[in-house]
């Protein structure tokens, strides 16, 4: 896990074939994200149009707060982009209660994926995401943005996946309506720069916003 350095370049969108390497870059070694021209991160660049809008959809806005009472889980966002090697970072393991939001990705309420990170634990106890896994179908996520409206999303399902056999297009390419990805570790702890030999996905789907 790496510490956030905040890239410098101007912000790029990258296509759901070179975002899988996203979750080994947060929870293990990265290889790097490479550039996409094209695929459904490309619309949010202004090179084509936004699929219809039959659903809640919101315009841009960074998230700085989230919300996930049935875990007790009430914790800031920061950006988080890619560390120098290519993967991509993370809050430092001293901030036990923050998150991260891969600020390459969509902003919660926009078409797409919002992806967000947090550990589950350190050496010295439980973190923001600790209890992830028992997050259940129907439960509640509130994200507060930047323009002070806050965007309500529903958990459709929780799940395991191991690090080497990621469902890419799953995570990170479903574009057919406005969705959150909660990410944190878990399964068995194997050390090294493996970590944990698992991640565990909180699917969720926009249902709604309210202003503050």
């Amino acid at each position: 896990m790496r510490r956030y350095d905040r890239p410098r370049s101007r912000r790029r969108w990258f296509g759901p074939a070179a975002v899988v390497l996203l979750l080994f870059g947060v929870f293990a070694t990265g290889a790097g994200l490479g550039q996409a021209a094209s695929g459904p991160w490309a619309w949010l660049s202004g090179r084509s149009k936004p699929p219809p809008r039959s659903f809640p959809v919101l315009a841009p806005s960074r998230p700085v707060r989230v919300v996930v009472k049935s875990i007790k889980v009430a914790a800031p966002v920061m950006r988080v982009g890619l560390a120098a090697d290519g993967s991509v970072a993370v809050p430092d393991l001293a901030n036990h209660n923050q998150i991260g939001w891969y600020d390459r990705g969509p902003t919660p309420g926009q078409f797409g994926p919002a992806i967000m990170v947090g550990h589950a634990d350190t050496k010295t106890g439980p973190s923001v995401f600790h209890d992830l896994v028992r997050l259940r179908p129907g439960a509640r996520i509130e994200v507060t943005r930047a323009d002070r409206s806050v965007a309500l999303f529903e958990v459709n399902s929780v799940e395991h996946f191991d690090k080497g056999k990621l469902p890419a297009q799953r995570v990170y390419g479903d574009f057919t309506r406005p969705q959150l990805r909660l990410i944190t570790c878990g399964g068995d702890w194997l050390g090294g720069s493996v970590g944990y030999s698992d991640n565990v996905v909180a699917f969720a789907s926009l249902i709604g916003s309210r202003r503050l």
